[in-house]
C-alpha cells in the first residue's frame, strides 16, 4: 500500500513543481498587471497542490513521530491557504472587465 502510495504521489510533487516554476516565470515575464497577476494565481495553485502532496508524504508515508506529523500539519495548512488565496485571485482576475 505504501508503494502505490509512493508512485501516486511522488509524480504529483514534480508535476505541481514544474508548473509552479513555469508559472512564476511567466508571471514575472509579464508585462501586463493583468496577465501577471493570472500567472501568480496559477503559481498559487499549483503551489498549494505541491505542499498538500508534501503534507501527505509527511502524513502517511514517514515514520509516526510527532515531528513529522507537526511538519505535515504545517505543510497542509499552508497548502490550503495558497490553494484558496490562488482560486479566489484567479476568479477575481480572470472574470470579464466591467
Amino acid at each position: 500500500m505504501d508503494q502505490l502510495l509512493q508512485w501516486l504521489l511522488m509524480p504529483g510533487i514534480l508535476i505541481s513543481l514544474v508548473f509552479s516554476a513555469l508559472f512564476s516565470f511567466k508571471s514575472r515575464r509579464s508585462s501586463d498587471a493583468r496577465t501577471r497577476a493570472i500567472f501568480s494565481a496559477r503559481m498559487n495553485i499549483s503551489m498549494g497542490i505541491m505542499l498538500l502532496f508534501i503534507a501527505l508524504v509527511q502524513l502517511f508515508l514517514s515514520g509516526e513521530s510527532t515531528l513529522r506529523i507537526v511538519i505535515g500539519a504545517i505543510f497542509l495548512v499552508l497548502g490550503v491557504f495558497n490553494l484558496f488565496a490562488g482560486l479566489r485571485n484567479l476568479s477575481i482576475y480572470s472574470s470579464p472587465r466591467s
